[in-house]
């Protein structure tokens, strides 16, 4: 057999690996210059969202403030610096009194546009309108693609034709005296080991190819007696395999032990579950009171800062002698409005607290007391709602406002807080509205409550087991599957009732009946 002709830089792996280097490359420029053309593009898309952002934040109050004294020429210097911004093209206020006032080029083909109303205090007294399009932005994502194409290319260029010499000199070389090797008919060379030429001193995958070439007929006779020594302990290994199966027997007995008392360990963790969830539900009622709370408090500290400069600079008039009957009036006006602002939300905190305090004080307490079931079932829809900030449920409660009833009002407070819950979380999810049904009835000495919602329903195939500890469709999602267990305890173990899931066409209904008698 003739032994084959190395021609440098002209065989066939080397050709090939050249083609897939170039294809390859080629390809991935592409998607490196689109991606980075793409992530330019966007960067300038935020750049600009940013600048109407700046402008938002920067230039309004300063217009308001020139709008309302009428200082045009400060306007159309004010103009002229939003216009001067990058991409922005054409600015326009159109004031209330219909007057407007523009600059930039108010032909320009629009890709993004702001409108944000101007107050001056609470009175709205214009728009301003900015106008941008991409035409910088494609004009820099051209620059910019023109020099990375050309740079891409002439390297991937440089690289491969590096990359198809340096192949040839370290591998396909080394691989052709391999197979000139193999090719050899003379039988007494075969038995000698395979010694290539022109190889550094540290060793690479070449050389370890050629040590298992020169080790394969020494391990051929080493694998015969290998499988010799298996089929022996293949002997020996079915032995001890029946001594461990014997074994693992054994352990299995006791592991179902260990499982008998990590049973009874479970069981013993469900019920510390079921109390942490009750305890639960009141830490998140703390928390949406007291957010909700910040909001009248912030606006009454801010009412009465602004009160506060109101006066001081009155004083300063009457002090420097400078107030006038108009300038009296139009303080005192804003004085009353002030006046309302901090009642309005100071109420609104009251409201708050009264409902939360009536709540929190019956969730503690576990005694049979006589309540006003309305007033007691509105205090906690009105705590419950603060869990619902940003919502915009319209929750329904109609039952008679003269209803009073010897209960355990810590009962109630768990069950309405579980429902109402379990409608935010389960029924409304990417839901910003909803309708929500408290429909309370007394028939035949039973109080019979009816909740009910609009929301996505409850699966067919938990429908059953809805009351089963456990039972959730937000596994691993924060859901602990015990709140409608804890709502089925409490009304037939604490209130003596029963409750079920009706089937509806659309949302959930539940059916609560609680006999009067053991209310008494």
């Amino acid at each position: 057999m003739s032994k084959l002709k190395i021609k440098p830089l002209s065989n066939k792996l080397g050709l090939k690996v050249l083609v897939y280097i170039l294809l390859c490359s080629f390809f991935l420029s592409i998607i490196a210059i689109t991606v980075q053309l793409y992530s330019d593009f966007r960067d300038d898309l935020v750049n600009l969202e940013q600048r109407f952002a700046n402008i938002k934040s920067s230039y309004v109050d300063s217009i308001a403030n020139s709008l309302w004294d009428f200082n045009e020429p400060l306007l159309a210097i004010q103009l002229q610096g939003i216009v001067k911004l990058p991409d922005i093209k054409y600015a326009k206020i159109t004031t209330e009194l219909g007057k407007v006032y523009q600059a930039g080029d108010a032909n320009v083909d629009v890709k993004k546009s702001m409108s944000v109303p101007i107050y001056y205090g609470d009175t709205e007294i214009g728009v301003l309108e900015v106008f941008a399009n991409y035409q910088d932005i494609i004009a820099r994502l051209k620059h910019r693609a023109g020099f990375i194409i050309l740079t891409q290319y002439i390297q991937i260029f440089l690289v491969a034709f590096f990359i198809l010499f340096i192949i040839h000199l370290v591998i396909t070389r080394h691989i052709f005296q391999i197979i000139n090797f193999y090719q050899d008919d003379n039988t007494e060379n075969l038995m000698e080991p395979l010694a290539l030429s022109n190889r550094p001193k540290n060793k690479d995958e070449i050389d370890f190819l050629v040590d298992s070439i020169n080790e394969t007929r020494v391990k051929l006779h080493q694998d015969i007696i290998k499988r010799e020594n298996a089929e022996n302990a293949l002997i020996n290994l079915s032995g001890e395999l029946e001594i461990k199966v014997y074994d693992r027997t054994e352990k299995l007995i006791q592991s179902n032990k260990q499982l008998q008392e990590s049973l009874d360990d479970l069981t013993l963790a469900k019920d510390q579950l079921v109390q942490a969830e009750k305890m639960a539900s009141l830490g998140q009622l703390v928390a949406g009171v007291a957010h909700e709370v910040n909001t009248p408090l912030g606006i009454c500290v801010t009412s009465i800062s602004a009160m506060a400069e109101t006066v001081h600079s009155l004083k300063a008039c009457i002090d420097q002698q400078q107030l006038t009957k108009t300038r009296l009036t139009k303080d005192l006006d804003l004085l009353a409005e002030y006046q309302v602002i901090v009642e309005r939300s100071i109420k609104k905190a009251v409201e708050l607290i009264r409902s939360f305090k009536s709540v929190a004080v019956d969730q503690h307490s576990d005694d049979k007391i006589k309540i006003n079931l309305s007033e007691h079932i509105q205090n906690v829809v009105t705590t419950v709602k603060t869990m619902f900030k940003g919502k915009k449920y319209n929750i329904n409660v109609n039952i008679d406002k003269d209803f009073y009833l010897c209960t355990y009002p810590s009962a109630w407070n768990q069950i309405l807080t579980n429902f109402l819950i379990n409608s935010h979380y389960h029924a409304f999810e990417h839901r910003e509205e909803g309708c929500i049904t408290l429909d309370f009835k007394v028939k035949d000495d039973n109080l019979i409550f009816y909740y009910s919602d609009d929301g996505n329903g409850i699966d067919k195939n938990i429908r059953d087991k809805i009351f089963d500890p456990f039972v959730t469709t937000k596994r691993g999602q924060g859901g602990s599957g015990l709140g409608l267990n804890i709502v089925f305890n409490l009304i037939t173990a604490k209130l003596g009732g029963t409750v079920r899931c009706l089937d509806v066409d659309q949302g959930c209904c539940f059916e609560v009946i609680v006999p009067l008698s053991s209310s008494s």
